[in-house]
């Protein structure tokens, strides 16, 4: 079968990584695809957004599947173009239906699904301009640290984090008065801090049956020691050794099985990838939020450690019979590494040329903001590649990482040094 990608960057990637060795797949395509894609795929210049311009290519290229990887296009309702167009509604969608999506699209409908179906989360009250006031009311009966998240979706720097209540009441006027993050922060969710360790669960679902993935963790601020700005990631590791068996079933018993009984429950129609970010507090998962769709970097060490027909999975998905598919994962453990723009999270630098690619062996280099210009690869983002390793151990596979990466080079590269040292 023929099937398109939408996204480009390393979760995009990956995935295309994993479909192309599927038997089943004849043709990939990428809209828009970066240099890593451009290896092993067809890049299509077309807008994860441009609804109309990914309908010509589906038709043209005779495409039976859609994998959508990033979220915007989920929340904007690619899937529901699809189903109401005659010439496009027997194309498999594999991503959510929008109003499913506004899971990830709004942090407040997250909140009041989470706490209609009793999923373990954190308590919370959202406000908007009119209401600053009791927000401000509302952060003097916390304790810091303060959560503040913007309602909508800030490419994953929507959520600020203070110790001090006069930072946090002056965040959150930021936020609502002075629409720090545009139409994003018209709504604030605030909500109680939790303190634990972090990781993500993934889970595959046809909208009636579910599959668990290997769990993952990742690192999001870009200092070493977790310090500094949020980014959408540095790095992570899979399987997760702090999450142990009876954690994990009180993980599926807890919160997987009534998000996806709750899914149904609310007529939400589902066909794909929730992503639930948790929290271990003592030895209980709380929700943090969900994502419609994978994570990245998380996507670079899932995936790899998938033994299954991608493609398979995927129709299994389309069709509803995903109950019949057994998941199969390689026992080793997987780890992945951003390297950066040196600027970012903030202002960098593009058209910087990578080189040492091809001597990396021992690992694989998933292409994120990177592109083809006159004959070299050169940055196009503020992520640039992610270098993944198998290891008997966690250990194993970040010291591999690190010695790919001492093949790579580009002006102003910067990686953090500690991943998967605080495990």
């Amino acid at each position: 079968m023929n099937i398109l990608i939408l996204g480009s960057g390393g979760r995009e990637h990956t995935i295309a990584w994993k479909l192309k060795q599927s038997p089943k797949c004849n043709s990939l395509f990428v809209a828009p695809g970066n240099s890593g894609t451009a290896q092993i795929a067809k890049n299509v210049p077309v807008s994860v957004t441009d609804f109309q311009a990914i309908k010509d290519v589906v038709l043209n290229n005779n495409i039976t599947m859609v994998v959508v990887g990033p979220e915007d296009p989920l929340v904007l309702g690619i899937h529901d173009f699809f189903l109401a167009d005659k010439a496009l509604k027997n194309v498999a969608v594999i991503g959510p239906q929008q109003a499913a999506a506004t899971l990830e699209g709004s942090k407040e409908f997250a909140k009041e699904f989470l706490y209609r179906h009793n999923i373990p989360t954190a308590a919370y009250q959202s406000f908007n301009k009119e209401t600053v006031e009791d927000g401000y009311a509302f952060l003097e009966t916390l304790s810091p640290p303060f959560v503040l998240k913007a309602d909508g979706l800030a490419a994953g720097k929507g959520v600020v984090i203070l110790n001090d209540l006069i930072e946090a009441k002056a965040e959150l006027k930021s936020m609502l008065v002075d629409a720090k993050f545009g139409e994003a922060s018209t709504k604030v969710v605030i909500e109680e801090f939790l303190d634990g360790i972090e990781l993500s669960c993934f889970v595959l679902t046809d909208g009636k049956n579910y599959k668990v993935l290997p769990t993952a963790k990742d690192y999001k601020r870009i200092g070493e020691g977790d310090t500094g700005l949020n980014t959408g990631g540095m790095g992570a590791v899979s399987p997760v050794p702090f999450a142990n068996q009876a954690f994990l079933d009180k993980v599926e018993e807890q919160v997987v099985k009534p998000t996806i009984a709750g899914l149904q429950k609310d007529n939400l129609p589902y066909k794909g990838f929730v992503f639930i970010g948790l929290i271990k507090v003592g030895d209980e998962p709380k929700v943090i939020e969900y994502n419609v769709r994978l994570g990245d970097p998380e996507t670079e060490v899932v995936l790899p450690r998938l033994k299954n027909d991608l493609v398979e999975v995927f129709q299994a998905i389309a069709n509803q019979t995903l109950d019949q598919i057994t998941i199969e994962v390689d026992p080793r453990a997987a780890t992945t590494i951003m390297l950066v723009s040196g600027g970012y999270p903030e202002a960098y630098q593009k058209g910087k040329v990578i080189t040492g690619v091809e001597n990396v062996t021992d690992s694989i280099v998933f292409h994120a903001g990177a592109q083809n210009k006159d004959g070299a690869i050169v940055t196009s983002g503020g992520r640039v590649m992610a270098v993944t390793s198998y290891g008997n151990t966690y250990e194993e596979a970040i010291k591999k990482s690190y010695q790919s990466i001492d093949k790579l080079s580009f002006d102003k590269m910067y990686y953090r040094k500690d991943i998967g040292f605080d495990l």
